[in-house]
């Protein structure tokens, strides 16, 4: 139930002043019925994206918050409202606002929690993790030490870590969680900008040089087939590869390895900086495809070299649309993807590979269903 009286530790705002001085990124305050919150610092951790809570900079959030049409949130969801609480809105603008969602007016919606993963919505992905009783009960990694050493060293039985690895941690205010502790640490963390700044030069580049004995209109449809060739190497690598889970081999070296590659980011999905590809990590699993398409177009060079720039562009907009589905808000095609692939996260990691699009799930039987409803 909301408490309708303001509490002596905390300070009284006024509607007017919130619109002022706390409905920007800066300062961004939310009410629900008498009670203030601060999220600024949730902003860059909101699974539908900071532009989705700006837009309520200031206001009230009781409609959106509790809307099964538009935007359901979980029990976690208040919970993360209950930590953010800074005060009270002034008792004569108070008024009616008490009735309102999760308090006398609307109740939490139930919603199912999933045995694969112990989540029930995206909301509980930004949930931060008490890591102290969170490694007591799991014995699994300590988050505030080094993580790579303690898989390396841990003796987990792949039954263990897949289980543990699945079940989304998020650490503390949305920072990334120590992978080596020592100098090797930057090469692990890659900020989103990366992948266009570099990756976009060599594409022109490698266009440029196609073109040189290629029409403009060869040039178009060699260039787009590498993009469609793409569609199908990105299902096809992340389902046997980056999930290569029934197939893992149970020893020390396979699960890490599985950790570094794909298993992190399950662990720890909203980790910004582990989000795409580290460019080294792209170079080596890149260079074989060079060679392999290569050697399917061994007759004609410049078209190998279109196809492969296709395929690398496409590369750049699943590297940038995977981290756009985490941390920002998208228009209307991308917010349905952002759902479906945050599904894979939170309900059903063993389905829903696909990242730009669902074709290929579609195609191959692994397409997620549809949510359940929330009840009221």
């Amino acid at each position: 139930m909301i408490n309708t009286m303001p509490s002596a530790n905390l300070p009284t705002f006024t509607q007017a002043e919130l619109a002022k001085n706390h409905s920007s990124k800066k300062s961004c305050y939310v009410t629900m019925g008498s009670k203030v919150y601060d999220l600024t610092e949730f902003l860059p951790d909101h699974p539908g994206g900071d532009d989705l809570i700006l837009d309520y900079a200031g206001k009230d959030i009781t409609e959106i918050i509790a809307d099964p049409a538009s935007h359901v949130h979980s029990d976690a969801a208040y919970e993360i409202l209950d930590d953010s609480l800074v005060g009270f809105l002034s008792s004569e603008e108070g008024g009616d606002a008490v009735k309102l969602a999760n308090g006398n007016g609307v109740a939490k919606r139930s919603v199912p929690t999933y045995e694969a993963t112990g989540m029930s919505t995206a909301e509980d992905l930004s949930v931060e993790t008490d890591i102290g009783s969170d490694f007591k009960q799991h014995k699994f990694i300590d988050l505030d030490k080094p993580m790579f050493m303690q898989v390396w060293r841990g003796n987990f039985s792949k039954e263990f870590y897949l289980k543990q690895v699945h079940r989304p941690r998020h650490y503390k205010g949305g920072e990334s969680a120590p992978l080596f502790g020592n100098f090797l640490e930057p090469l692990s963390k890659t900020p989103w900008w990366v992948i266009p700044t570099i990756w976009l030069p060599c594409i022109g580049y490698g266009v440029w040089m196609a073109s040189q004995g290629l029409s403009n209109e060869r040039l178009a449809f060699c260039f787009v087939s590498g993009i469609a060739i793409w569609t199908l190497v990105e299902y096809v690598l992340h389902r046997f590869l980056f999930h290569l889970d029934e197939y893992l081999p149970d020893h020390n070296i396979a699960i890490t390895l599985h950790f570094l590659l794909h298993g992190i980011h399950h662990y720890l999905p909203m980790d910004r900086y582990r989000l795409v590809m580290p460019p080294t990590l792209f170079v080596a699993l890149a260079t074989p495809w060079w060679k392999f398409a290569h050697t399917i177009f061994a007759s004609n060079w410049y078209i190998g070299t279109a196809v492969y720039c296709g395929g690398i562009f496409g590369y750049v907009c699943y590297d940038l649309t995977h981290y756009f589905l985490h941390h920002k808000k998208l228009p209307s095609y991308y917010q349905e993807l952002k759902k479906y692939h945050l599904q894979h996260h939170f309900a059903d990691y063993e389905n829903g590979f696909g990242v730009t699009s669902r074709f290929w799930d579609r195609v191959f039987g692994t397409e997620l269903p549809p949510l359940p409803q929330k009840t009221a």
